[in-house]
């Protein structure tokens, strides 16, 4: 099965435990057996994430084959995900249906915690086919946990280098017709730099399940994010300013009812996602310029979907989705010799989609093909598909192929930015392949997958310093290994490696030695090796240790601390180690990580100063069941 495993969760699955056979909903919108799915799939466990240590859905990727997390230094600050060599705005992201990426794809990873988590579900490759915009790389969904049995009480809490400390607590349980969750957290910390460098972030999320019936099921999701982040640095990583700060904070929330009629399913969702980002940086002496903006972004959908289930393993579905989107805001331009120079944005665009998709079980063939047109108000229609295959051999193995189709619209800054906007570009498109294999191996006690990827990317989105324009493309390949297995009851082990080769095909009007996309060169900050090891073993009844690194290779990158003409960089390879740690004392379990164990200061971006050995300690005192 192409599943994630995480080495401690092997460990901690009782011997006697039947396995059932993973069933996923991301990639097909529909619960369907994994073995069915011709996409690559990864699936991380939310009680696994917390063992391991894992905070945020950044960390959480970097245990994924093919995803690349790029962070500006210290906590807080931008962070990016490249999926396959894609741009950073190129997987939508989801939370229980819920879109986070603002109108055009763009996403900060830094803010988005694993607080509440049931599981997230990734799928690489494109999957705009059942999502429309956004998902040209990928998609990621994260499940937040619905609730159920006698109610359960936890509290955590740790404390550790660079001045962090977090607390939080949960709340869950639930009967048959009724389940409940809720998380309320927050993190802080004073930051790498020793000037202005603090964040905090703040989340409560929660849902309530209801089946007063059996075909009958509704959810109701509720997330709220505050994050603030201050940082002394300007675009090249130095540290010039006392009081520079950003914000990011609203709502998301999801309801849906799912309701079968027989073989018949007709699920209907409504969604909502509101966000308030504000940027302040005022003059730090009276000579000296100063800016603010305050932008409000709202995402409101809403779809209809009906799936025929001849038999458990075969499906057909249609669907409807209408989305708006809208964004607001004012900026204000202080000139110490000139005065204020403000400006705003107000626009709205709407899409509707229309899609089909059947999975056809017919043993030993899996077929999925799928089609969808978004009508958009701003660029007219866009079309796109996927088709796959699973073969399956024998039961331990499975052979899969796909080929689709995916883009992504222009954000509203690059159509209607003032001043430098372009209302005639087109969306950026992307034409993929894929084939893997997955195989059992050793009685079902390891697993492998390995999958290549071919894909190629048109009319990508780039900037002069006037205005946006297209770029026409870029293609990108590579080969996902993940390795994973228990070797003993109390031993476990993983393996992930990405090979990945990028290459710009032409560029667009920006032809200088420092473009962003310059013929024949590799896009920037991917790397062309990455190496994920991971060990896990329970010491005893009561301790669990787990060991795990990231070796991340050479890439191409620009640093703009360097003349002009000369800034393309070639930054070298980096290691970190990390060790997570669990004691368990009747209900209270002791808690410690160490994260760049040894303390491996490389960077990962040019000019930005990288975090060093971070060590963080603490408790998780569990009540009831």
């Amino acid at each position: 099965m192409n599943v994630v495993v995480l080495a401690l969760a092997l460990i901690q699955q009782p011997q006697d435990t039947v396995a059932l056979k993973p069933i996923v909903v991301t990639a097909t919108r529909a619960a369907i057996p994994i073995e069915l799915v011709p996409a690559a799939v990864t699936v991380l466990r939310g009680s696994d994430l917390a063992a391991h240590g894992i905070r945020t859905v950044a960390q959480a990727l970097e245990l994924v084959p093919g995803a690349h997390i790029v962070e500006t230094g210290s906590f807080g600050g931008q962070t990016s995900l490249f999926m396959r060599g894609g741009e950073n705005d190129y997987v939508k992201v989801l939370v229980d249906g819920v879109p986070l990426n603002q109108p055009g794809g763009a996403i900060d990873f830094a803010n988005l915690t694993t607080d509440n988590v049931d599981r997230i579900e990734v799928v690489r490759g494109p999957a705009s086919v059942l999502y429309g915009s956004d998902a040209v790389a990928g998609v990621i969904q994260i499940f937040t946990r619905a609730g159920a049995g006698r109610m359960l009480v936890r509290a955590d809490a740790a404390a550790g280098s660079y001045g962090n400390n977090q607390f939080g607590a949960d709340l869950e349980g639930g009967t048959q017709r009724l389940g409940y969750s809720v998380r309320v957290s927050r993190f802080a910390s004073d930051g790498l730099l020793r000037l202005n460098n603090e964040y905090r972030n703040s989340v409560i999320s929660g849902r309530l399940r209801i089946t007063p019936h059996v075909r009958t099921e509704a959810n109701l999701t509720y997330r709220y994010g505050d994050g603030l982040y201050h940082f002394p640095t300007d675009g090249q990583g130095r540290p010039t300013d006392t009081n520079q700060r950003s914000a990011e904070r609203g709502p998301l929330a999801s309801l849906g009812v799912r309701r079968t009629f027989g073989q018949v399913e007709l699920s209907t969702q409504a969604t909502l996602r509101e966000v308030r980002q504000l940027y302040t940086n005022e003059p730090d002496t009276p000579s000296q310029d100063g800016f603010e903006s305050n932008d409000y972004v709202r995402r409101a959908a809403g779809g209809v979907l009906l799936t025929w289930r001849a038999r458990p393993t075969t499906a057909f579905s249609a669907g409807v989705d209408y989305e708006d989107e809208r964004q607001r805001g004012r900026s204000v331009f202080n000139s110490a010799a000139f005065g204020l120079f403000p400006d705003s944005i107000h626009v709205q665009r709407w899409t509707a989609s229309y899609y089909a998709q059947a999975v056809l079980d017919a043993w030993p063939l899996a077929i999925t093909a799928g089609a969808r047109l978004d009508d958009n108000s701003a660029f007219d229609t866009h079309a796109t598909y996927r088709v796959g295959v699973v073969f399956r051999p024998r039961a331990e193995t499975r052979l899969r192929f796909s080929i689709g189709t995916g883009f992504k619209e222009p954000t509203f800054f690059e159509n209607y930015g003032p001043g430098f906007g372009n209302p005639d570009l087109h969306p950026e498109r992307s034409t993929s392949f894929e084939g893997g294999i997955d195989r059992t191996l050793a009685g079902g006690r390891l697993n492998l997958t390995a999958t290549y990827f071919d894909q190629r990317f048109r009319d990508l989105i780039d900037f002069t310093s006037t205005t946006y324009f297209n770029v026409p493309g870029a293609n990108s390949r590579g080969l996902e290994l993940d390795v994973n297995g228990i070797l003993t009851p109390a031993f476990a082990v993983a393996l992930r490696y990405t090979y990945l080769h990028t290459r710009v095909s032409k560029s667009g009007a920006d032809s200088s030695a420092d473009a962003l996309f310059m013929p024949g060169k590799p896009l920037l900050r991917r790397p062309t090796h990455s190496l994920a090891p991971e060990v896990g073993m329970t010491l005893g009844a009561r301790s669990r240790v787990v060991l795990s690194a990231r070796r991340v290779g050479r890439r191409d990158d620009l640093d703009f601390n360097r003349p002009a003409g000369s800034r393309r960089v070639k930054l070298d390879a980096y290691t970190h180690v990390n060790l997570a740690v669990e004691y368990a004392i009747g209900a209270l379990q002791l808690t410690g990580k160490v994260e760049n164990l040894f303390d491996d200061r490389s960077p990962e971006i040019a000019g930005f100063q990288p975090r060093g050995r971070t060590i963080l300690v603490g408790g998780r005192v569990t009540i009831g069941r």
